[in-house]
């Protein structure tokens, strides 16, 4: 009696060991996997002082590798090593020179794959409004890692777009407390501007030329973030899925940021077609003669076709 009772406790000895071993393997081998995936992001930046430290903390904290931030600023424009000169001396980021330049963010994507394909699984090509969001996900190499992925050589990722609720000026907080509110028709799957991707592109593919901000190449096999196969190549989708895995775009911001972005210039935004991305603006934010205001005495356009709304609504 006593020697089976001795074997029984044996027993359950080992099969509580083996398990334990078993979920201690997986766990180290989940996490070796997730170690050996590089993953950098590649992103232009112009004017972005005031947001590139909350932009690199988020990808950082997400398990990114490296950022190669091109400067894109003018010549005698600010400067990124006054806000993040901590990241650039670790490594963490690189500055790669392009101020001054005009039009040239087809050449820096295509700079930073040609550079970077060979040293990493993955390239992230997003901007500095453009933050991940990763469901239950703390460790982007996670998501990239998954097996659903193995045949897909791009990721593409529709945006959420953040409205300017309705603030006129900027604050020094971060843009996720600033700006909760998104587009009210990006949550019921109709026809919205959030409808746009941006994408993730697979390393250690030779040859490879970004063709388009959005798609980069259209020629790739592309997946949506659930690793279903995508067949669109253009900057939209028809059917965006936002329950998972999107992007939150702070495009906008305050009336008072975007008067700045389209005086400037900033990514795709420039500055000669500032009529076409304040009726996009509008679009998304709710049309006020405040706004109408500022954005007259901050460029000096007339919005008399704008102001023409509000009296039709107001009839």
């Amino acid at each position: 009696m006593n020697v089976n009772k001795k074997n029984f406790s044996k027993n359950i000895f080992f099969k509580f060991f083996f398990i334990l071993s078993l979920i201690s393997s997986r766990i180290f081998f989940k996490d070796f996997k997730d170690k050996e995936l590089k993953v950098c992001l590649c992103t232009p930046g112009k004017n972005e002082n005031k947001y590139i430290r909350e932009f690199i903390e988020h990808y950082k904290n997400y398990g990114v590798d490296k950022i190669f931030l091109y400067d894109n600023n003018e010549l005698d424009g600010e400067l990124f090593e006054q806000e993040i000169n901590d990241y650039i001396n670790n490594k963490f980021v690189e500055i790669i020179n392009f101020r001054g330049k005009k039009r040239v963010l087809l050449e820096m994507m295509n700079d930073c794959y040609r550079k970077n394909f060979r040293n990493y699984e993955w390239l992230i090509f997003f901007e500095i409004d453009e933050y991940i969001y990763l469901k239950d996900i703390t460790n982007i190499k996670t998501f990239l890692n998954d097996t659903k992925f193995i045949k897909c050589q791009r990721i593409q990722l529709n945006w959420v777009f953040h409205t300017d609720n309705n603030f006129l000026y900027y604050e020094n907080k971060p843009l996720k407390e600033r700006f909760p509110e998104i587009e009210e028709n990006a949550q019921k799957n109709i026809n919205n501007i959030s409808q746009g991707i941006k994408s993730i592109l697979k390393g250690h593919i030779p040859n490879v030329k970004i063709k388009c901000v959005h798609t980069l190449n259209s020629k790739l096999n592309t997946c949506d973030g659930f690793g279903n196969i995508r067949k669109v190549n253009g900057i939209i989708t028809s059917q965006p899925d936002f329950r998972n895995f999107y992007i939150d775009h702070y495009n906008f911001k305050s009336t008072e940021e975007f008067i700045k972005k389209i005086n400037t210039g900033c990514g795709l935004f420039y500055k000669d077609n500032q009529i076409d991305r304040i009726k996009v603006y509008f679009g998304i934010n709710k049309i006020t003669i405040e706004k109408i205001q500022l954005i007259e005495k901050g460029t000096g356009l007339n919005l008399s076709e704008i102001r023409n709304k509000i009296k039709i609504h107001n009839i």
